[in-house]
Protein backbone atom coordinates (compact mmCIF):
# COMPACT_ATOMS: atom_id res chain seq x y z
CA UNK A 1 0.00 0.00 0.00
CA UNK A 2 1.52 3.47 -1.25
CA UNK A 3 1.36 6.52 1.00
CA UNK A 4 1.10 9.84 -0.44
CA UNK A 5 2.49 13.27 0.70
CA UNK A 6 2.12 16.39 -1.14
CA UNK A 7 4.22 19.71 -0.22
CA UNK A 8 4.62 23.22 -2.42
CA UNK A 9 1.23 24.66 -1.97
CA UNK A 10 1.25 28.34 -1.11
CA UNK A 11 0.57 31.99 -2.58
CA UNK A 12 1.31 33.53 -5.65
CA UNK A 13 0.34 36.64 -7.87
CA UNK A 14 -1.14 35.84 -10.71
CA UNK A 15 1.37 34.73 -13.98
CA UNK A 16 3.71 33.29 -11.42
CA UNK A 17 4.78 29.16 -11.06
CA UNK A 18 4.86 27.07 -8.11
CA UNK A 19 6.15 23.28 -8.09
CA UNK A 20 4.34 20.92 -6.38
CA UNK A 21 5.38 17.77 -5.03
CA UNK A 22 3.99 14.24 -4.41
CA UNK A 23 6.38 11.87 -2.41
CA UNK A 24 5.46 7.93 -2.50
CA UNK A 25 5.56 5.08 0.32
CA UNK A 26 5.54 2.24 0.85
CA UNK A 27 5.07 0.49 -2.43
CA UNK A 28 6.94 -0.05 -5.67
CA UNK A 29 6.93 3.46 -6.91
CA UNK A 30 7.76 2.85 -10.56
CA UNK A 31 4.31 0.48 -10.79
CA UNK A 32 1.77 3.37 -10.29
CA UNK A 33 0.31 5.42 -12.32
CA UNK A 34 0.03 9.15 -10.45
CA UNK A 35 -2.32 11.85 -11.10
CA UNK A 36 -2.81 15.53 -9.83
CA UNK A 37 -6.68 16.43 -9.23
CA UNK A 38 -7.72 19.73 -7.46
CA UNK A 39 -10.72 20.85 -5.90
CA UNK A 40 -12.34 24.44 -5.54
CA UNK A 41 -14.10 25.40 -2.70
CA UNK A 42 -17.93 24.76 -3.81
CA UNK A 43 -16.96 22.24 -7.14
CA UNK A 44 -16.38 18.42 -7.60
CA UNK A 45 -12.46 17.59 -7.70
CA UNK A 46 -11.19 17.78 -11.25
CA UNK A 47 -8.20 15.92 -13.07
CA UNK A 48 -5.41 17.88 -13.72
CA UNK A 49 -2.43 15.66 -15.35
CA UNK A 50 -1.22 12.37 -15.08
CA UNK A 51 1.87 9.98 -15.65
CA UNK A 52 1.67 6.87 -16.57
CA UNK A 53 3.73 3.66 -17.65
CA UNK A 54 6.31 4.55 -19.98
CA UNK A 55 6.07 7.90 -18.98
CA UNK A 56 3.40 8.64 -20.76
CA UNK A 57 1.57 12.10 -19.96
CA UNK A 58 -2.05 13.57 -20.52
CA UNK A 59 -3.18 16.29 -19.35
CA UNK A 60 -6.49 18.12 -18.56
CA UNK A 61 -6.71 21.19 -21.30
CA UNK A 62 -6.55 23.71 -18.93
CA UNK A 63 -3.28 22.74 -17.79
CA UNK A 64 -2.15 21.90 -21.49
CA UNK A 65 0.92 23.90 -22.36
CA UNK A 66 1.02 25.38 -18.68
CA UNK A 67 1.49 22.70 -16.09
CA UNK A 68 4.19 19.46 -16.89
CA UNK A 69 4.26 16.28 -14.71
CA UNK A 70 7.49 14.37 -13.75
CA UNK A 71 8.64 11.72 -12.13
CA UNK A 72 11.86 11.47 -10.57
CA UNK A 73 11.92 7.56 -9.54
CA UNK A 74 15.16 7.69 -7.16
CA UNK A 75 13.48 9.95 -5.33
CA UNK A 76 10.15 7.93 -5.37
CA UNK A 77 8.26 11.73 -5.92
CA UNK A 78 6.23 13.19 -8.39
CA UNK A 79 6.24 16.61 -9.72
CA UNK A 80 3.49 19.14 -11.00
CA UNK A 81 5.29 22.57 -12.52
CA UNK A 82 2.55 25.04 -12.84
CA UNK A 83 3.87 28.12 -14.92
CA UNK A 84 1.58 30.98 -15.89
CA UNK A 85 -0.73 30.98 -12.83
CA UNK A 86 -4.16 32.47 -13.18
CA UNK A 87 -6.82 32.80 -10.30
CA UNK A 88 -8.62 30.17 -11.50
CA UNK A 89 -6.32 27.79 -10.63
CA UNK A 90 -6.84 28.37 -6.83
CA UNK A 91 -7.83 24.86 -5.52
CA UNK A 92 -6.41 22.36 -2.78
CA UNK A 93 -4.55 20.25 -4.90
CA UNK A 94 -3.83 16.54 -5.01
CA UNK A 95 -2.03 13.64 -6.01
CA UNK A 96 -3.34 10.07 -6.08
CA UNK A 97 -2.25 6.80 -7.23
CA UNK A 98 -3.31 3.32 -8.71
CA UNK A 99 -1.16 0.46 -9.10
CA UNK A 100 -0.28 -0.47 -13.27
CA UNK A 101 -2.45 -3.65 -12.61
CA UNK A 102 -5.68 -2.16 -11.41
CA UNK A 103 -5.54 0.54 -13.92
CA UNK A 104 -8.22 0.56 -16.17
CA UNK A 105 -7.05 3.70 -18.38
CA UNK A 106 -9.60 5.68 -16.97
CA UNK A 107 -7.31 8.41 -15.89
CA UNK A 108 -9.27 11.12 -15.18
CA UNK A 109 -11.67 9.60 -12.89
CA UNK A 110 -11.32 9.88 -9.36
CA UNK A 111 -12.83 6.79 -8.68
CA UNK A 112 -9.61 4.61 -10.20
CA UNK A 113 -7.19 5.64 -7.65
CA UNK A 114 -7.79 4.07 -4.15
CA UNK A 115 -4.13 5.98 -2.94
CA UNK A 116 -4.96 9.84 -2.13
CA UNK A 117 -2.78 12.34 -0.35
CA UNK A 118 -4.21 15.33 1.98
CA UNK A 119 -3.58 17.71 -0.48
CA UNK A 120 -1.83 21.30 -0.65
CA UNK A 121 -3.51 24.50 -1.22
CA UNK A 122 -2.44 26.70 -4.17
CA UNK A 123 -3.93 30.44 -3.92
CA UNK A 124 -3.07 32.66 -6.84
CA UNK A 125 -4.18 36.46 -6.07
CA UNK A 126 -4.86 38.89 -9.20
Amino acid sequence: QVQLVESGGGLVQAGGSLRLSCAASGGTFSSYVIAWFRQASGKEREFVATIRRGGLTYYADFAQGRFTIVRDSAKNTVYLQMNSLKSEDTAAYYCAAVSFFWDSGNYSYTGLYPYWGQGTQVTVSS
